[in-house]
């Protein structure tokens, strides 16, 4: 600390990530540390825990540490951006990528929400699907939003049902999927396809799948989202929507470096909207 009250550069860089324990957010973190490594910084890792308060805490702490950059992707909870506020107000550099919000006006990295909902309501369609359920994330977080408006405009689309209780929200965790399965098992007009925003929370989902015995994609299929490793590995494989996490953590990290190699603070921001993937694999393949 005192070294960077001399040289006004403290050569660290806060990243806060919801959690670690996701391959996605970990491939972003070893992304962004690659990049600068070699530009000679190093990066003081944080997680919310999905946690608002515990993100406002990390905030405080890396603004301490005299932090010459904040990169973040916003806890589940949030709502609240005067945290995000005080970081611009003090001029530090703020970059979000996956979870941000247009309001706060930052450089953002992030994929196609939007479009990802129809690409998979598309595949869907093309198996035959023709009730499809939707467990997404809460919609106060922009790119559950966009993944919610994404999928009601596919269905309006493709002249299928907009049912209200095919919609539904929650944390996308192994337990909340379950629980939301469970929730669209119960209808009396079981949907034929579940259309989940997060890979952990279809992986619960399918586990309750196979616990009730519900044939795995021929009475329902299932697609995911994140492409995390484990949907290649378990029985049947899951389909899932490729996030691109090693191009989202370099571009985070080299915005970083476009802000602290520039000595004029006012400059064009960035807003790199990445292309996705969907990797088709057994769980909703009927042909």
């Amino acid at each position: 600390m005192a070294s960077a009250l001399r040289s006004g550069k403290s050569k660290l860089v806060g990243v806060i990530v919801p959690r670690t324990n996701s391959n996605f957010f970990s491939s972003i973190i070893q992304n962004i540390e690659e990049v600068l490594n070699k530009e000679g910084y190093n990066i003081i890792i944080t997680q919310s825990n999905e946690s608002y308060q515990k993100e406002c805490n990390n905030i405080d702490a890396l603004l301490y540490t005299q932090v010459d950059g904040i990169i973040a992707s916003m806890a589940n909870e949030t709502v609240d951006l005067s945290h995000y506020e005080k970081v611009k107000a003090k001029g530090i550099p703020l970059i979000l990528f996956d979870r941000g919000e247009n309001d706060l006006n930052v450089d953002y990295i992030g994929i196609d929400d939007y479009n990802s909902s129809h690409l998979i309501v598309k595949h869907l369609v093309q198996q035959g699907c023709k009730r499809i359920a939707h467990i997404g994330g809460y919609k106060h977080t922009r790119i559950y939003n966009n993944r919610i408006r994404g999928y009601l405009d596919a269905l309006k689309k493709y002249n299928l049902p907009l049912d209200e209780e095919l919609l539904l929200e929650g944390n996308l965790t192994i337990k909340d999927g379950k629980a939301k399965m469970l929730q669209l098992l119960s209808l009396k007009n079981r949907p034929d396809a579940v259309y989940v925003a997060g890979d952990y929370a279809v992986l619960g989902a399918q586990r309750i799948l196979k616990e009730q015995k519900v044939r795995i994609p021929e009475d329902i299929a299932l697609v995911g989202f994140g492409n995390e490793p484990f949907t290649a590995m378990v029985t049947p494989t899951i389909s899932s929507i490729e996030q691109h996490s090693e191009e989202i953590g370099k571009q985070a990290a080299y915005t970083f470096l476009k802000h602290a190699k520039k000595d004029i603070v006012k400059q064009t921001l960035t807003k790199n909207i990445l292309d996705v993937e969907l990797k088709i694999r057994d769980s909703s393949n009927k042909n």
